[in-house]
């Protein structure tokens, strides 16, 4: 099983979005199967390979979620972000400016679903860059 403690040091090597397919893959090995990630609070629900889950608590005040999602706004700061031009700082804010709630990774599919604030898929996407 893995700890909270181990998550926070693999992120620690995260400083953009070109980072996280190797932050994926190092939180793979640990055994974390998928993990739900929230905009408002930056809090994350992570769940093991053998069941487990470990939450990681709230990381900052409460960020307002647009009502309505802009999908293609929300591609374009996508990339931008994934190509290292935004930290994630800014990447949560236009997630929260774009109706983004939160997103899912699975780490068996090596995906990344965005959803909006009634549940609903924005954006399912392949991560950059991980290999299975």
């Amino acid at each position: 099983m893995f700890t909270l403690d181990q998550i926070n040091l693999a992120h620690q090597k995260v400083k953009s979005g070109a980072d996280f397919p190797s932050y994926i893959q190092e939180i793979k090995t640990l055994g974390v199967a998928r993990y739900s990630a929230f905009v408002a609070d930056g809090h994350v629900d992570y769940y093991g390979t053998d069941g487990s889950m470990v939450s990681a608590p709230k990381k900052y005040e409460s960020l307002k979620i647009s009502e309505k999602s802009t999908m293609e706004v929300f591609k374009k700061e996508l990339i931008a972000h994934q190509q290292g031009k935004t930290d994630y700082p800014t990447f949560l804010q236009m997630c929260a400016e774009t109706g983004i709630e939160k997103w899912e990774i699975c780490l068996d599919k090596m995906t990344c679903t965005y959803f909006d604030k009634t549940g609903n898929i924005v954006l399912k996407e392949r991560i950059p860059g991980a290999n299975n």
